[in-house]
């Protein structure tokens, strides 16, 4: 037998740590130096543009930390690009892009820096910083990525490009972009900008629709469902750009009905009634297999 040497007092004094980190859904070494701000600063906010990912949505929000908790100024979602006329591939890298310029083009508007700050109206893929105008400077925030892999061409690097796009001031550098060669240290904007547009995804289309009708059916099916064809990609994104930049506005939330009652899945108390009843089903039950 094995005999444990460990008094009663061992582990009383264990800190766990923050619940967050618990579940494995913050990164507390990377949030302090993102939120952290210079004492001489005061209460200033410091903005964060922070992107998430999952199995069906893109979200991009602007927000900045509390005390009591981070507080979000401004918030844009890819579920919401079947308004502007993307109604398939609501998770890659151009609705990435456009989920970036939605986000900049709202939080600009609500600021009134839409007029001054318009960024780049036809995507280009060149490198583009944002300059000030006038006396006010545009709006500044850093990119918060989470625990995403921040490898070369990640599709939250084509929200930070539609979000700079869009007019925000957002450090950062061409070297994680599509079209970026690490040996020659060249950027290729021609090849972000044909990313930015779609232009793989409709490549991919027309080769499956040549070769695998099925597997065409089967993975494009929404597209096939909308009638998108591979021709139509990027002019159905460059149409998408127009209109975001167009009513960048949040729809407004419909009303909930008076007699509304949100579903309930818990299990209903049932009356004295039904409880004899079903002991009285249990007792019958019991005596006829005894």
């Amino acid at each position: 037998a094995v005999v444990s040497t460990q008094s009663g007092h061992y582990g009383r004094g264990f800190q766990v740590k923050y619940r967050r980190r618990r579940e494995g859904k913050t990164d507390y070494f990377a949030r302090k130096r993102l939120i952290i701000q210079n004492k001489n600063k005061y209460n200033t906010p410091k903005y964060r543009l922070i992107v998430r990912f999952t199995n069906k949505v893109i979200i991009a929000q602007v927000a900045y930390a509390t005390i009591e908790g981070d507080k979000i100024v401004c918030d844009a979602r890819s579920s919401e690009l079947p308004r502007y006329g993307i109604k398939a591939g609501l998770t890659n890298y151009p609705a990435s892009y456009a989920v970036g310029l939605l986000l900049a083009r709202r939080l600009n508007q609500k600021y009134g820096l839409d007029e001054t700050y318009t960024g780049v109206e036809a995507v280009d893929g060149e490198e583009y910083f944002v300059e000030k105008e006038g006396e006010r400077g545009a709006f500044y925030c850093v990119l918060d990525t989470g625990l995403s892999k921040t490898s070369s061409g990640a599709r939250i690097f084509g929200v930070l490009k539609g979000a700079v796009d869009g007019g925000l001031d957002i450090p950062h550098s061409s070297k994680r972009f599509p079209g970026y060669n690490m040996e020659s240290g060249d950027y290729d904007a021609g090849a972000h900008r044909a990313r930015i547009l779609g232009a793989h995804v409709g490549s991919y289309m027309q080769t499956l629709l040549d070769e695998d009708e099925d597997a065409y059916k089967r993975q494009f099916a929404v597209y096939k469902k909308e009638g998108i064809m591979p021709d139509m990609i990027e002019e159905m994104y460059t149409k998408a750009h127009a209109a975001i930049r167009a009513d960048p506005v949040a729809s407004a939330k419909k009303e909930k009905p008076d007699d509304y009652k949100p579903k309930s899945y818990k299990r209903q108390r049932m009356s004295l009634q039904q409880r004899k009843g079903r002991v009285a089903q249990q007792k019958a039950a019991f005596l006829a297999l005894h």
